[in-house]
């Protein structure tokens, strides 16, 4: 009756750790699903927001011109504001202090006002961003879109699904984050395409590596315990992260297989 017993206690124990662990992977499937859609309809916002502004930009009546670029588009009044006035620098610089705001002081808003926060971000980025359609083409931008989503996707899922701990990345890849920064601000100056074409390689590899990374730690960052304001914010974070790795390998590739207009 004993051996009974004991053979009991463990199958139930057996079966509530079973369960316990059942629970924990449905939260954090929906917790990354989460992340996931908020990054899509970020990229969307800011789709929208990219081909709304050229548009409006932008004008094939003479009448209307106020300025013609080297490659013969010609730009609206609103086009020139954003694109050539001294205004081009606060539709460049905003979406970087937009970004700083909300990693902040995300941890004293509430997770309605972060969420605002991210798709007014995704906003801005979209304006400012929208200048790629003034130098490469539109199937080219397409084609490297696609190819973005799908080494996205393959990266990501690396991140979420791989055993090996990515956390020694992390000094490396903030390493060659700021090695690419300073070398874009130099090369604004020296304008040499192949300091540009080194760049624009190296940041590949690097936002590449970032995907993963940052798709493990997201993935870390969920707790079981956490209640619904907190996992709120936790997803908006994530996705942001994600994001901007998206945005900024979009951005490097683009410089690599983008046809120029």
């Amino acid at each position: 009756m004993s051996t009974f017993d004991r053979n009991s206690n463990i199958r139930y124990a057996a079966a509530g750790a079973r369960a316990e662990a059942g629970v924990y992977d449905e939260g954090l499937r929906a917790y990354m699903l989460g992340v996931y859609n908020y990054m899509a309809l970020g990229l969307a916002i800011t789709g929208v927001l990219a081909l709304a502004t050229v548009y409006f930009a932008t004008t094939t009546d003479p009448s209307l011109a106020v300025a013609t670029l080297g490659n013969g588009k010609m730009l609206s009044s609103l086009g020139y504001t954003i694109y050539a006035s001294p205004l081009k620098w606060v539709v460049m610089l905003a979406p970087l202090a937009m970004v700083f705001f909300l990693s902040f002081r995300i941890q004293s808003m509430s997770a309605s006002t972060a969420q605002t926060t991210f798709w007014a971000y995704a906003a801005l980025m979209g304006v400012s961003l929208s200048s790629i359609f003034l130098v490469y083409t539109g199937g080219s931008i397409a084609r490297v879109f696609f190819i973005t989503a799908a080494s996205f996707g393959a990266l990501s899922l690396f991140g979420y699904t791989t055993k090996k701990d990515l956390s020694a990345w992390g000094s490396f890849l903030f390493m060659g984050l700021i090695g690419i920064i300073i070398a874009s601000l130099v090369n604004l100056f020296l304008a040499s395409s192949a300091l540009q074409f080194a760049i624009s390689v190296i940041g590949v590899l690097v936002f590449a590596g970032l995907t993963a990374y940052d798709t493990q730690q997201i993935k870390e960052m969920y707790d079981g315990a956490d209640g619904s304001e907190v996992a709120a914010k936790k997803s908006i974070m994530g996705a942001l992260r994600l994001y901007l790795d998206f945005i900024n390998l979009f951005l490097m590739l683009l410089q690599l297989f983008g046809n120029r207009e």
